[in-house]
This record gives structure tokens, C-alpha cells and sequence, in this order.
């Protein structure tokens, strides 16, 4: 699948977005010097395509867990995506990334008892076929949660291809 095309105007319509979401269409049409049809038609195809979204964000003091874990989980290199699918299956797992280094993949979760989190650990995650290894780190203290870290921006990468992170 080819990288998206998007022009000046797009990147610009995502920038103000990014920085707040609740922005009339109206003030972006000024903003940009564009219509606001102009915008509602952008950002409906933005949204079509699957590139933008629109979401509330939560905060953990709505969450009925209060503790964040991290489960690193070291799994068979041939089973790795069938793994990852099943560990995103799990409905206690918030995220879910394949990775490189001392895991293959990289399981997130909230919950509120160690109980709790050893089920899925070590009951759920630990059971499915292909896992080798599984280790759990608790966060103790958040520092800082950028709730954006998933917005995804443009890399150069010194090639032709636009390459997205």
C-alpha cells in the first residue's frame, strides 16, 4: 500500500486539529485562507481514508485501574503476529505493538490488583502457544502521559518515499 498524498493544505487542516479538535470550521476556513466547504470536504475525506479520527480522551482517573503495566513478551519469531492478535484479543490489554530488541512484542495494560495483573500475565498471556518468555514492569509513578503520542507525523528519510512514524 502506497503512503497517503497529502498536500500543504491537508497537513496544515491535521496541524490545527491536532492542537484542538473542537475548532469550528468556520475559524479554520479563516485561519487557512480557504472555504469553510473547503474544510468540512477535507476533513471528511481525511476521515474516510482512515487518517484522521476523532476521539475523547480519558484520564486515568476515569479508569476503573489505576496502575499502569508494562508485559514484555518474548515469543516464537514464526508465531509472532498470530500471538500479538491473540494478546489483542485480550480484553484487558489496552495496546498492543510489535517490537525489536529484548521482546517481540509489547502488551499494555491497566489494572487495579497485582492479582489481576499476574491472570494476565502469567494465566492469559503466558498460555498462549508460541510464548516463551513473559516479564511485567510496573509503573510506579507517571511522570508524564502525553496523551498524543500516537499522532503520527512525517519522516524524511533522505529517499523518494515519504516514510510515516
Amino acid at each position: 500500500m502506497s503512503a497517503p498524498q497529502l498536500d500543504d493544505l491537508d497537513r496544515q487542516l491535521i496541524d490545527v486539529l491536532a492542537h484542538d479538535a473542537r475548532v469550528s470550521n468556520r475559524k479554520i476556513a479563516v485561519d487557512l485562507g480557504v472555504t469553510e466547504g473547503t474544510v468540512r470536504g477535507r476533513i471528511k475525506r481525511l476521515q474516510q481514508d482512515g487518517l484522521i479520527s476523532f476521539t475523547a480522551i480519558t484520564s486515568f482517573g476515569l479508569a476503573d485501574s489505576a496502575r499502569m503495566a508494562f508485559i514484555g513478551v518474548q515469543a516464537e519469531v514464526s508465531d509472532v503476529r498470530e500471538v500479538a492478535r491473540k494478546i489483542a484479543d485480550l480484553s484487558q490489554v489496552n495496546a498492543v505493538m510489535l517490537t525489536m530488541g529484548r521482546f517481540n512484542i509489547l502488551a499494555i495494560c491497566l489494572f487495579n490488583s497485582l492479582d489481576h495483573l499476574h491472570e494476565v500475565a502469567s494465566d492469559r498471556i503466558l498460555a498462549i502457544p508460541g510464548v516463551h518468555h513473559v516479564e511485567t514492569s510496573i509503573a510506579v509513578k507517571t511522570l508524564k502521559y502525553n496523551a498524543r503520542v500516537v499522532r503520527i507525523t512525517e519522516v524524511q528519510s533522505g529517499g523518494d518515499e515519504d516514510q510515516f512514524a
